[in-house]
């Protein structure tokens, strides 16, 4: 390091002193200035719009405070719309994950063109969430659809695929992991070309076959990857919005409201028949709530399962000796 005739540090000195120390933050600031221009403040904006008699047309008016809230709360189509919400959620996202783990699998062994299949399962996602919509609404349309024929081909009756609520659910769910599976599997895929291959040669030492390698090599050692996309797929499942919009003609979530859910129901608050802005702010800051208290309960069951597969802590005595 070079110094000054009077031992301070030059100049170039501090230069480089201050570029290592402010370098990390100025290369991590643009995420946090988009974050704050596009997420954090539109969320803290809509907690003011929660609280005020906020129209579409008439902008802001008197303040009400959790007047808005009372009254989402007080209504049967919201906790209908909740309902909804969790049921799709949990029909779509957990079979989706356990079946882009066997899928993923099934792309990690030694099979032929690896990379035609790989590229092939991803093939759903890039199509437009409106086409899927549109073509599973034929597929599971009540008169004419693909499902139906077939169940009456086989002597079953037809299944009311918008009259049923969980038939609809069912349908949607359907949709969700058509879209969804293949890029979740291509996720878990990278995180199982991670594991070092030593394991499974230990393993198929041992006696191990694939499924038992699979159960106890694969999965405990991609479980960083399986809590992410849980993760994930917790909040985007909360949030559906497309495939239960375009699943009818009019797009309102069935004559009964069968399958409208929170976002759907923000919509129609906020610029159907009402044009409510301060209601629609209310049900979305709830939602933001429930998805946060959601994320929250997987954090603790994460932990609780990290805990009980750590092994335990050897405790001290007064002598310094470890039990």
């Amino acid at each position: 390091m070079s110094t000054s005739p009077s031992g301070t540090p030059s100049r170039r000195d501090r230069l480089s002193r201050l570029d290592v120390k402010a370098s990390p933050y100025l290369y991590i600031s643009p995420f946090f200035i988009l974050f704050l221009l596009v997420g954090l403040y539109p969320l803290l904006h809509t907690a003011w719009v929660s609280v005020h008699d906020w129209h579409l047309i008439g902008g802001q008016g008197d303040f009400v405070g959790t007047q808005n809230f009372v009254e989402v709360l007080g209504r049967e189509r919201f906790w209908r719309a909740l309902a909804n919400t969790f049921s799709i959620f949990l029909l779509s996202s957990i079979p989706q994950v356990f079946v882009a783990l066997v899928i993923a699998a099934v792309l990690d062994a030694n099979i032929r063109t690896r990379t035609f299949w790989r590229m092939g399962v991803l093939l759903p996602y890039v199509v437009a969430p409106v086409a899927v919509s549109l073509i599973f609404a034929k597929i599971f349309a009540d008169q004419s659809g693909l499902v139906n024929a077939l169940l009456m081909d086989w002597g079953a009756e037809p299944i009311r695929w918008h009259a049923d609520r969980f038939a609809s659910h069912v349908a949607i769910a359907t949709m969700v992991n058509f879209r969804w599976t293949g890029y979740t599997a291509l996720i878990f895929l990278a995180a199982m070309q991670a594991v070092p291959r030593d394991l499974y040669e230990a393993a198929l030492v041992d006696g191990a076959g694939r499924i038992r390698q699979f159960v106890s090599v694969t999965v405990p050692m991609i479980r960083a990857t399986v809590i992410f996309v849980v993760a994930m797929s917790t909040i985007a499942g909360l949030q559906i919005f497309d495939e239960p919009r375009m699943f009818d003609v009019l797009g309102r979530g069935g004559s009964d409201r069968q399958w409208m859910t929170m976002t759907m129901y923000l919509y129609e608050l906020g610029w159907g028949t009402q044009k409510s802005f301060g209601r629609a702010a209310a049900v979305l800051w709830i939602l933001f709530l429930v998805i946060l208290a959601v994320g929250l309960v997987n954090l603790a069951a994460v932990r609780r399962i990290a805990s009980a597969d750590s092994p335990p802590r050897k405790r001290r005595t007064r002598t310094g000796v470890a039990r």
